[in-house]
């Protein structure tokens, strides 16, 4: 499940945003919880850590993109818009 979070995670930066960043988040909380029951008997916390790491920072891009995107258009929406009335009132 490491392999997979850190594998996943680099695929969020690469080409898949959203979806690869919660396999992610998902798969490193999974290898984790897996590890700690295993009591040190086996490696991979930091690839899991790693992972997490990855797909939170993306999650969190993702959502200033998205905000700064619907600030961005919605600013300029209202700005046609401002205009439209103002050409509309002459």
């Amino acid at each position: 499940m490491a392999i997979i979070s850190v594998v996943a995670g680099a695929a969020s930066w690469l080409g898949f945003p959203l979806a690869a960043a919660v396999v992610a988040v998902y798969c490193g909380h999974r290898a984790r919880s897996e590890l700690r029951l295993r009591a040190g008997t086996e490696g991979g916390d930091g690839l899991a850590i790693a992972g997490l790491a990855l797909g939170y920072a993306n999650v969190v891009a993702s959502v200033i993109g998205c905000i700064v995107g619907v600030l961005v258009f919605g600013g300029f929406f209202a700005a046609l818009a401002a205009v439209g009335i103002h050409a509309q009132g002459h």
